[in-house]
């Protein structure tokens, strides 16, 4: 079956980055879009960034440009996203999800989904 595994995520001060990767199994990883989210407590889970099978198309929301860097690497499967310069309102469980159509900003459109790794951002 299809698993996404999330890992890198902890405790980290404010200004400081964590590398947050996601290893796939059970689907043809080259056929997807792949898309991290995030979810704080008591809040929605909010997209993060998106990139497209080959990586050509990548997006990010408004309030990580810049710190942000979502890549892949299809030769192992594997999507990263790189946070620098991270803030304590990044603070969540960090998601990766995949979807074998358009890769959208909303949840809702993903077919699969990672459990979570957890990033807090001290101040």
């Amino acid at each position: 079956q299809v698993q996404l595994v999330e890992s890198g995520g902890g405790l980290v001060q404010a200004g400081g980055s964590l590398r947050l990767s996601c290893a796939a199994s059970g689907l043809t990883f080259s056929s997807y879009a792949m898309a991290w989210f995030r979810q704080a407590p008591g809040k929605e889970r909010e997209f993060v960034a998106r990139i497209n099978w080959s990586g050509g198309s990548i997006y990010y929301t408004d309030s990580v440009k810049g710190r942000f860097t979502i890549s892949r690497d299809n030769a192992k499967n594997t999507v990263y996203l790189q946070m620098n310069s991270l803030k304590p309102e990044d603070t969540a469980v960090y998601y990766c999800a995949a979807v074998r159509g358009f890769p959208g900003v909303f949840a809702a459109g993903y077919d699969y989904w990672g459990q979570g790794t957890q990033v807090t951002v001290s101040s």
